[in-house]
């Protein structure tokens, strides 16, 4: 199995070396990733510039190349230039493995992740994807080692089942403090829909101007579903996702097609 590694923290961060370290012996490893954090930037993707690409060695022992774009535009890059640049044309990875990032990528927060939209790239072309992401707690001491033992345990059991090419879920491994970890429950569970009630904090700069800060964890939401993704992390369960990126509102089409006078496409 040959697997394309990525993140949204940026190709020197802890997450995914500790991920690319758990993931050895499951296939060949192949890391691009962003050269910089690109945390919540979501789907973008460059278009009105060129996208420098530099190989790297990280912690001595991850080679991989960083790329100075989003999370989405590595993915991108990766499957329609690099992976076949290295391995030969017509050739694409496997499986797509986004993490591990450092705090938790549930709820609505799911919309505004990078890491999450860089598996979501990866399944609009064809490649499945998995993304990885640690729920850190506000104390943000959470081993980086132990979460991703976890992470590979449960990708492990992932991949005794086939993945549909177009596939995408979203993984979220509970806080941890220590590299040996018992394995937590894992609760399939839906995306919470709360709205984000993180705000802002006022300041002025040195020239008198307003400026705002977001403030807040990530993790405050106007509610909190019961069987939801959130609910389940904060419980101290993993938490699995399957996600779909079609965005189509389904059970409004008839109500909209009876509003305009339109008739719906087959």
């Amino acid at each position: 199995m040959r697997i394309l590694l990525t993140n949204d923290d940026g190709i020197e961060a802890p997450g995914i070396l500790a991920l690319w370290d758990a993931l050895q012996g499951l296939g060949e490893v192949f890391t691009i990733a962003p050269a910089t954090v690109q945390s919540a930037a979501g789907h973008g993707v460059t278009f009105d510039q060129p996208l420098m690409v530099e190989e790297v060695l990280i912690g001595g022992r991850m080679s991989g190349c960083a790329v100075d774009g989003r999370p989405a535009d590595c993915t991108k890059l990766a499957l329609q230039a690099l992976w076949p640049e290295r391995f030969g044309a017509g050739t694409r990875p496997d499986l797509t493995i986004s993490g591990m990032n450092s705090g938790a990528n549930v709820g609505i927060n799911i919309l505004y992740s990078g890491t999450v939209a860089a598996a979501v790239e990866s399944a609009f072309l064809g490649v499945p994807a998995i993304a990885v992401s640690l729920h850190q707690g506000s104390r943000r001491d959470a081993h980086q080692a132990g979460a991703a033992a976890l992470a590979r345990r449960i990708i492990d059991r992932l991949l005794e089942h086939p993945l549909d090419p177009h596939s995408v879920l979203n993984v979220n491994i509970p806080r941890v403090t220590t590299p040996n970890p018992d394995m937590p429950a894992t609760h399939v569970v839906s995306m919470n829909s709360g709205g984000s009630m993180d705000g802002y904090a006022r300041h002025e700069n040195p020239h008198g101007q307003a400026c705002y800060q977001l403030q807040g964890d990530g993790m405050s939401f106007a509610h909190t579903a019961p069987e939801s993704d959130v609910a389940a992390l904060v419980a101290g369960h993993i938490t699995l996702t399957p996600l779909s990126y079609d965005m189509t509102d389904a059970a409004r089409m008839q109500q909209w097609g009876e509003r305009v006078g339109a008739t719906l496409a087959p």
